[in-house]
């Protein structure tokens, strides 16, 4: 049990390290960090009832919609509600690296709590591939939506709406993508091996022109 637990919360704590450690100005408190990564982690049996309850009614049945929706929209909103509405405000985000800190936070929380509940159920040997994939990038996901949040937040009028709408709609997109490749290609690993190498050079990107000052 305690190796199924440390091979479920590692990747997830090693990669949100890595994004806050990439913090250059001025680190955010551990403890607001560790807040929304607890929240981010309670999200998953909610958002696993109401899943479970749309695969038992047969609600969405075509792969698009189980990966665009009950997948990808279902889990990137609620991430993104989470940070818009206990942490967009808070003193604390006052830079905007501290939007990528924080998404990647809420979205780690998710994905560590997932990991470790899916590596109970099929065992150690796939935990592996679990931290290379999803765990990997829910963590993206949570960059590309806290970096768009972040410019919304030093943004004015329209721009600050453009900004809001892309935190929500660009990781929910990449998400969808993410498993649709998943559910419907047998040779998934030619499609998706690529499509994570565009997510880490599409995060790494835009954690560089976070830390530029001139970037808002």
């Amino acid at each position: 049990m305690l190796a199924i637990v440390s091979a479920g919360i590692a990747p997830g704590l090693a990669l949100l390290s890595f994004f806050y450690l990439k913090d250059e100005y001025e680190t955010e408190p551990i403890s607001m960090v560790l807040k929304t990564f607890i929240f981010g982690a309670m999200l998953v049996l909610p958002i696993m009832f109401i899943q479970y309850v749309f695969g038992e009614e047969h609600v969405f049945q075509s792969p698009f919609l189980q990966a665009f929706f009950t997948t990808s929209f279902l889990e990137e909103f609620f991430k993104w509600f989470i940070l818009y509405f206990t942490i967009y405000q808070h003193v604390e985000f006052d830079e905007h690296y501290d939007g990528i800190v924080y998404g990647a936070a809420v979205s780690l929380g998710f994905a560590t709590v997932e990991n470790i509940l899916y590596l109970f159920a099929n065992g150690l040997e796939s935990a592996l591939g679990r931290a290379f994939l999803p765990v990997s990038s829910h963590a993206l996901f949570g960059v590309i939506m806290g970096y768009y949040l972040g410019k919304a937040k030093f943004s004015e009028g329209k721009e600050k709406t453009k900004w809001t709408l892309y935190s929500v709609f660009a990781p929910l997109i990449l998400h969808g993508t993410y498993d649709y490749i998943l559910k419907t290609m047998d040779h998934w690993v030619f499609i998706i091996i690529p499509f994570m190498i565009y997510l880490w050079w599409l995060a790494l990107r835009k954690v560089k022109k976070a830390k530029q000052p001139s970037v808002v």
